[in-house]
């Protein structure tokens, strides 16, 4: 697997535009970094005063439109034509699935979140921070940003690319996501503005994930070795960081990310298996089975939420950020888990990217966030003021400080960081450069290793400037700066599906190609 075509260029207006904004950004942090700042802040505050509603509402449809394909014709259609066979087996499937989406996410937010949320609850919602109430709406929101619509927001454009390049016979573009929409039409043109708005819009996603397992590296170090966390630290994780990933983008889009992707799932069920036997187990399952339940009964409610009526900053700051950072993440990450895809049918692929991580990481926010919150309630571990004093990233590293075999956890879980970072990064820097590149005829090829390394550099470099001068802050202002462009496509996407789901056959060239050849013997 993995073989680089030999046609391999790069498509230079695809390329440069997104390139050259992230270098001229680069530059103006460090010419002026008060009008970087400004002209930042003024974008991410048009996002979320003016379009955070349009998040929720994308959320919520990706959700319904996710349940409906699976049950629609759609979900009997084989990625590739009936003759496919599929490039992975299920398990590593689901570990690269995992691995390459929130994986990185819920290390950092997993303990993080709900102490925030334990502690600050909306004021409109007049929930008293610290109390039961706290406690429960702090682990029924860890679902609602963790669970079932964060993987919906990937799993659409998946199945839509997988389907349009492989079916379809398509272009390798991005813009492939609404060729449904498209017909017939020519799109070539409007494929390489969609690549390059893309582009920009998902370095500055990956840079704010990148950004936050920096952080969470440096916490596990700092856990470790008493080394400060701080901006010296951050560069040689950083360095360091960019080099493993090369490394492993140099073996190729089925090796290193599989291999490392396997080993990665292993240290998530050791993690839990220790937290299970240590932890506060009948609290964690007793609070997370109450706290799932008032999660399902309304959810819709609760993603629905911008708190706008009573003038509260809460859902702008918390949901419209994740929202927009999958939304920023998920055309150009779709591209990676549809090449992945072929082989299988359609109820597999969104059983395989939406409904078992979704499930696996609510049993993660349940014993992860379960601990968090019984050990800040109970007195045992003030998280609250070690997050106060050390940032978000302390969190995990002081609740498996506290359980017995506390160094040999911590280096567990940081080795889990470490790798979740390499493949995140490594998956979505490979379709990055996919998408920049000519000659991806097939789903075994691969772009240069110069064009993954350059996009690595790049993300690493912008997400070490937004953390050293933004801190957190920093991180989820890259997200809605990568979100906004990713929310039209997203859009876009949703009506494409529902499109294929009416008549799936009417879009399907391999089926037609293949009914003809039976026709013709």
């Amino acid at each position: 697997m993995g073989t680089q075509s030999k046609n391999n260029s790069i498509r230079p207006l695809v390329f440069f535009p997104a390139f050259i904004l992230l270098v001229l950004a680069i530059i103006l942090n460090f010419a002026s970094p008060e009008a970087f700042l400004k002209v930042t802040t003024t974008a991410k505050d048009f996002m979320t005063v003016q379009c955070g509603w349009m998040f929720s509402w994308a959320g919520v449809l990706c959700l319904l439109v996710m349940i409906g394909a699976y049950f629609s014709p759609l979900g009997n259609v084989r990625i590739g034509g009936e003759d496919a066979k599929p490039l992975l087996k299920k398990t590593s499937w689901f570990a690269i699935t995992l691995c390459t989406t929130i994986a990185a996410g819920i290390l950092f937010w997993g303990t993080a979140e709900p102490i925030w949320h334990l502690a600050y609850p909306p004021e409109s919602l007049g929930i008293e921070p610290m109390s039961p109430a706290a406690a429960k709406f702090a682990m029924e929101t860890l679902y609602l940003h963790w669970t079932f619509i964060p993987y919906a927001f990937y799993a659409v454009p998946t199945v839509v690319f997988a389907f349009a390049y492989y079916n379809m016979k398509r272009p390798f573009s991005v813009g492939s996501q609404i060729s449904p929409i498209i017909g017939k039409y020519d799109q070539s043109k409007l494929d390489m503005v969609i690549d390059a708005v893309i582009l920009f819009a998902v370095a500055a996603g990956i840079s704010a994930s990148f950004g936050t397992a920096v952080m969470n590296m440096g916490g596990g170090i700092n856990a470790l070795l008493g080394i400060n966390n701080d901006k010296s630290l951050w560069i040689v994780i950083t360095i360091i960081g960019t080099i493993a990933f090369i490394i492993s983008s140099g073996t190729g889009l089925m090796k290193g990310i599989r291999i490392l992707s396997d080993i990665n799932v292993y240290i998530y069920y050791v993690i839990l298996g220790v937290l299970v036997l240590l932890g506060p187990t009948v609290y964690m399952f007793s609070s997370g089975t109450e706290a799932f339940g008032g999660f399902l009964s309304g959810i819709f409610n609760k993603a629905l939420f911008t708190g706008t009526a009573a003038g509260d900053e809460w859902a702008t700051g918390w949901t419209t950020f994740y929202w927009s950072n999958w939304m920023a993440w998920a055309p150009v990450t779709a591209v990676f888990l549809a090449r992945i895809a072929y082989g299988y049918k359609v109820k597999e692929v969104i059983t395989m990217n939406f409904v078992i991580p979704s499930i696996f990481s609510a049993v993660w926010m349940t014993i992860l966030g379960g601990s968090a919150i019984n050990f800040q309630v109970t007195g045992k571990v003030d998280i609250l003021a070690i997050m106060n004093e050390q940032g978000s990233a302390a969190a995990g590293y002081a609740v498996l400080g506290n359980l017995p075999l506390s160094g040999l956890l911590i280096g567990i879980y940081l080795l889990a960081v470490i790798i979740s970072f390499i493949t995140a990064t490594d998956s979505t820097t490979n379709a990055m450069a996919s998408i920049c590149t000519t000659g991806i005829t097939e789903g075994a090829q691969e772009a240069p290793l110069y064009l993954k390394v350059t996009w690595g550099v790049a993300v690493g470099a912008i997400a070490l400037i937004f953390i050293a001068t933004l801190g957190i802050d920093g991180i989820k202002m890259l997200s809605y700066l990568g979100g906004f462009p990713a929310l039209f496509l997203g859009i876009l996407s949703i009506v494409s599906l529902g499109y294929i789901m009416k008549d799936p056959y009417k879009f399907d060239v391999v089926s037609k190609s293949k009914k003809k050849e039976e026709a013709g013997n």
